[in-house]
């Protein structure tokens, strides 16, 4: 015997009626835009695909207090969102160039934005050297609660930047807090690889402050963390950073195994080119090197002598 529904329930909300019910469920969707005397209010749904997480005022203040900020400052502000860190850093007169990728906030963003506040909307990782950069030739800094699926990228992006202008002071940026103990970590140490080897390279490292998940919306399902990277000449001459990074990423792929074996992959490379075979463990000793150290033992300086080694023996 079959069953047939019954009539669908009808809703019970009268038209033009306010739903407060309905009204808080929304709410506890949306984001509000931080307020302005001249901006509009409006609301603005966190999207996943940007990885919108947005700062609370409160610890924008505490983020931009910790800046030093100086009269002269010229700044690039990476997805400034819904403005939580442009507009106290605004109020200090600096000038702001900001890169925002999503045309909706960048829109809300140029209704309030004073004549310091330069306006970019495009994707940071896209961008050439000359879209990043604000027009001149000295010194910026960069600052950016930065989107914790692409962080490291982005990470990896600034310092090219760095190194191709030599116009970056520093940089200082909100990630995830297992990314900036990637970021901060010394050799010996679990959270060492290609992010600390390459970025201790140029860049002095500190942690500026810590966060918890409250002090987003949405709150995120973990920790954060800022870091500030103060760029600086490289201790040792980098004669070919792309030789030195390949070597450093090959390393750390297999990061458990000696040095010797995990380096396994260049010299299976230049053999299948037509060359000779090599002796590794004695090129290594022949660098200083140990061949039975493991890859998350060698310092920086450590793996840009091994590189020169390596470049003229066609490895890298």
């Amino acid at each position: 015997m079959s069953r047939h529904p019954g009539p669908r329930p009808t809703s019970s909300r009268v038209p033009g009626r306010r739903d407060p019910e309905r009204e808080r469920r929304e709410a506890r969707h949306a984001i509000p835009n931080a307020p302005h005397a001249e901006a509009r209010p409006t609301k603005h749904r966190a999207r996943k695909r940007f990885g919108q997480h947005f700062l609370e005022a409160a610890w924008a203040a505490k983020l931009v207090n910790g800046l030093g900020v100086a009269p002269d400052d010229v700044f690039i502000e990476i997805g400034p969102g819904l403005g939580a860190l442009t507009r106290p850093l605004a109020a200090t007169g600096v000038a702001i160039h900001a890169i925002e990728v999503d045309r909706d906030l960048a829109a809300a963003l140029a209704e309030w934005a004073p004549p310091t506040l330069t306006l970019v909307t495009g994707d940071f990782l896209a961008l050439d050297d000359a879209g990043v950069l604000p027009g001149g030739v000295g010194a910026v800094r960069i600052v950016g609660n930065l989107p914790y699926n692409l962080s490291t990228p982005i990470l990896f992006r600034v310092l090219a930047l760095a190194r191709a202008t030599g116009r970056v002071r520093d940089a200082t940026v909100m990630l995830q807090r297992e990314v900036a103990d990637r970021v901060l970590a010394r050799p010996g140490t679990g959270d060492y690889g290609p992010l600390a080897v390459m970025l201790g390279l140029f860049a002095d490292r500190s942690r500026v402050l810590s966060l918890p998940p409250g002090a987003f919306r949405p709150p995120p399902q973990v920790h954060s963390a800022v870091v500030r990277l103060t760029f600086r000449p490289p201790p040792v001459p980098v004669a070919r950073f792309e030789a030195v990074d390949r070597l450093v990423r090959t390393a750390f792929q297999q990061r458990r195994k000696t040095l010797a074996n995990a380096l396994r992959p260049l010299t299976a490379a230049r053999e299948a080119a037509g060359n000779a075979p090599l002796d590794l463990a004695a090129v290594l000793q022949g660098a200083g090197v140990e061949p039975t150290r493991r890859p998350e033992t060698l310092t920086p300086e450590e793996f840009v002598r091994l590189a020169d080694v390596l470049i003229p023996l066609s490895v890298l």
